[in-house]
């Protein structure tokens, strides 16, 4: 008895999460392909190509910290706690060659040799179990950890944002042991030194924005005892009374605003296109090979480009990326920094 093959056979499909896994690179550009202009196309996440994730943040979180604060950019959820330590002048290596002299309110010295060289700031960076597929606990740290380590450093100094005057411990005493005619000079008698623990708890794309905008609000939630030296103890002491305590004074407020280059293929004769994706999450880290960080600061201005001052750019490999693109970036990282500023505004 013959049989008949059925009129239509089955189309072969299948779930969202395997397409992504099995061909993440076709998944992603069928997302982006599918409106039929630039601005309308939607990844795979929901979000516009020039969209980024609104930022969570809370500050006062960590209680014996001097300041702490959890943010959140989307499923990238990050604490981070300071800690400050005091460093006697005389546990220095080798002396210290820097001023003690206070300088005058809003001088914009530069002195970031003097927190560099000492050390007054140390960053550092744990990825917690479950943190990422990637992460393995027990293992000693992982190179990604070290790369943010390094980057959350480099920036710190190269904007110059902690002032060496919030961290100097100085004394004056009450006479001049050689001239009792003279006022005595202002004694250098240590230093605050910072520890910055990031500890990640999430991971899904974008650490080091998600890192840097903990410590800023961190930093900005910082308190620090007044420390004094005491004559007749001869040694450094910290006064509890919470009214003495200040706040550090920040310059500026850089953002940091990070992008990914995802290059199309030509399919069925068409043109090849490329979208630059921001705030790209881990997926869209995975397929995209080109990776550009804007680092604006407008906290001097109002929020446009005149007021901006650029305070470092990073790419790393593609080609994509050129002067007239990167214009549209810093213009994209302009406007982020409005939001990072009122999000961080909402805890002060």
């Amino acid at each position: 008895m013959a049989t008949t093959a059925p009129a239509h056979s089955p189309a072969l499909t299948f779930p969202r999460p395997i397409f992504a896994a099995v061909s993440p690179h076709p998944f992603l550009q069928a997302h982006l392909s599918a409106a039929k202009t630039s601005t309308a196309a939607l990844r795979a996440n929901g979000r516009t190509p020039h969209e980024f994730r609104a930022p969570g943040v809370n500050t006062r979180s960590l209680t014996h910290c001097n300041g702490s604060a959890v943010v959140r950019l989307g499923n990238t959820s990050v604490v981070c706690g300071v800690r400050a330590e005091i460093l006697k002048e005389a546990d220095i290596p080798g002396g210290h060659e820097f001023s003690p002299q206070p300088t005058a309110e809003g001088t914009d010295e530069d002195d970031r040799e003097e927190v560099d060289t000492l050390r007054l700031v140390v960053p550092n960076v744990e990825l917690s179990t479950g943190s990422t597929p990637q992460h393995i606990p027990g293992n000693a740290p992982t190179s990604y950890a070290q790369t943010l380590i390094t980057r959350i450093r480099s920036l710190l100094l190269s904007t110059r944002l902690l002032r060496a005057s919030d961290l100097r411990i100085l004394y004056t005493p009450s006479t001049n042991p050689e001239d009792a005619s003279e006022d005595a000079e202002t004694q250098l008698k240590g230093y605050w030194v910072l520890y910055l623990d990031v500890f990640f708890i999430s991971i899904d794309g974008n650490a080091f924005d998600a890192a840097w905008i903990s410590i800023l609000a961190a930093l900005r939630d910082t308190l620090l005892p007044h420390a004094y030296f005491d004559e007749e103890f001869e040694g450094l002491l910290c006064s509890d009374d919470p009214v003495e305590a200040r706040r550090l004074q920040l310059r500026g407020l850089p953002v940091p605003s990070t992008f990914a280059v995802f290059e199309g293929r030509k399919e069925d004769g068409g043109e090849e296109v490329d979208w630059v994706l921001s705030d790209p999450d881990a997926f869209e880290e995975g397929v995209c090979q080109e990776n550009v960080c804007v680092v604006v600061d407008c906290a001097e201005g109002k929020k446009g480009t005149k007021d901006a001052v650029l305070r470092r750019v990073e790419k790393s490999g593609g080609g994509v990326v050129e002067r007239e693109a990167m214009k549209g970036l810093v213009k994209r990282a302009i406007d982020r920094w409005g939001v990072v500023e009122a999000a961080l505004g909402q805890q002060s």
